[in-house]
């Protein structure tokens, strides 16, 4: 039986988090405001059983399925009654709750005040979201499971004016940079600890 380790409903995915996810989805693009699941469990390969229980059960699109050789992903998003009906289905497949995904950890977590240019030069080189600009200040955040980086990221932009520079919800562990001024910053941090159950 596959293990859930993770099962994140997202109620209204902010605009910057969607337009992010847009960049890497190979599926259909969702649009802001959409309800969102998220799905991670392992093997990676009983994703593929999941998905087709999840697609044929209501009216959602799916935009992320992803293998790894440890474990699989699945995104799907449409009107909130169709997301949670294929998600509750979903559940039934995997003969699992809610509460049978791991929670999440976070595993690192830190605020840098006002960047200097060299720093933001080289994050800049290596995203695909919005620039950091010198003088931004920084919050970067690791989780495990790695999909929780969705949830934290879309929560961070619900709470505060921040910019999306990059977030990773695949792999061994995800990640979250988010970067504005330091009172938002703060804020935005504090709501995506709080999302995750952590401490600020």
């Amino acid at each position: 039986m596959a293990e859930l380790r993770s099962f994140i409903f997202i109620d209204r995915l902010q605009p910057q988090t969607m337009s992010y996810l847009g960049t890497f989805i190979r599926g259909t693009l969702p649009r802001a405001d959409s309800a969102a699941q998220i799905i991670e469990v392992a093997p990676g390969l009983d994703i593929e059983g999941i998905t087709d229980v999840a697609l044929k059960h209501a009216d959602v699109q799916a935009g992320v399925l992803v293998v790894e050789r440890q474990f699989g992903y699945l995104e799907f998003h449409g009107e909130t009654g169709a997301v949670t009906s294929a998600a509750d289905a979903a559940l039934d497949a995997l003969e699992a709750t809610r509460s049978s995904a791991i929670s999440p950890t976070i595993l690192a977590s830190k605020i840098i005040s006002s960047i200097e240019p060299q720093h933001a030069f080289l994050i800049n080189r290596n995203k695909i979201g919005s620039m950091v600009l010198a003088g931004d200040s920084l919050f970067v955040l690791e989780v495990q499971p790695a999909s929780y980086a969705i949830l934290a990221t879309n929560e961070a932009e619900k709470a505060a004016d921040v910019k999306v520079v990059d977030f990773r919800m695949m792999g061994a562990t995800g990640r979250v940079y988010l970067s504005g001024s330091e009172a938002d910053v703060r804020q935005a941090a504090e709501a995506a600890q709080s999302a995750l159950g952590g401490e600020f």
